[in-house]
């Protein structure tokens, strides 16, 4: 049976409320709409499951396979997404808005005005230098679009991915298909967020924490899910 080992830099246990956990990656094809993400599940995760693991997959995994990746040379910016961008703080860890393409893409998910409106409170944080004030009143629906950065797997490389529909459902058929609890999540290297568990009882804050220093990956290491196995 394959083993499964942590990323290149990353921690494989953490200790969290007294108790320790194995973050184990899980090596997958290339994911894309042409996938059932609970067939991939089924497929790489169910082999490998353990009674009491959690399947953790990654947002933007479950993006890919919803449709949710579109070619940046299918969006095609209004002059107002051109003008917003220019005033998106340009984070070094991700595109975030900062591009024509991606404020084109919130101002279809969220809607003209919501931005509209998150861009002016956003000003008026800038005058108190405050930051994050933009996404507050955009929503998770603009803060979860993703740009293409040059460490994104090819071909997303070149996609704009924006953030998975029903993540409770497809957190739920998930855990059917692979017989064990599953959540899809929103982890990065600044932050954490679980957008959808399998269960209602699953305990959200203990899950960022365990998952806080973003045990997958997804260039190179091709790990867009993983078990998280409490260890004795």
């Amino acid at each position: 049976m394959e083993e499964l080992t942590p990323n290149r830099g990353k921690n494989s246990i953490i200790e969290v409320a007294g108790k320790k956990y194995a973050r184990l990656p899980i090596r997958t094809h290339v994911i894309t709409d042409k996938d059932n993400i609970a067939d991939v599940c089924e497929k790489y995760a169910k082999p490998l499951a353990q009674p009491g693991d959690i399947l953790f997959i990654s947002e933007k995994a479950v993006a890919c396979s919803q449709k949710r990746a579109i070619p940046l040379e299918d969006i095609h910016p209004s002059w107002l997404a051109k003008l917003l961008s220019k005033f998106v703080y340009k984070s070094p860890h991700g595109i975030g808005l900062s591009m024509p393409q991606t404020m084109e893409m919130a101002l279809r998910e969220c809607g003209i005005p919501r931005i509209l409106f998150a861009a002016f409170i956003s000003a008026i944080g800038k005058i108190f230098h405050k930051r994050g004030w933009f996404y507050k009143v955009a929503g998770y629906k603009a803060e979860s679009i993703d740009g293409p950065t040059p460490n994104t797997l090819p071909p997303y490389n070149r996609y704009v991915v924006l953030g998975p529909a029903e993540p409770d459902k497809v957190a739920a058929e998930i855990s059917a298909k692979v017989g064990i609890k599953a959540c899809v999540v929103d982890i990065n290297d600044l932050a954490g967020k679980i957008l959808g568990t399998s269960e209602p009882s699953m305990d959200r804050d203990t899950l960022v924490a365990i998952l806080k220093d973003n045990p997958l990956g997804q260039d190179n290491q091709q790990t867009p899910m993983g078990f998280i196995r409490e260890v004795k």
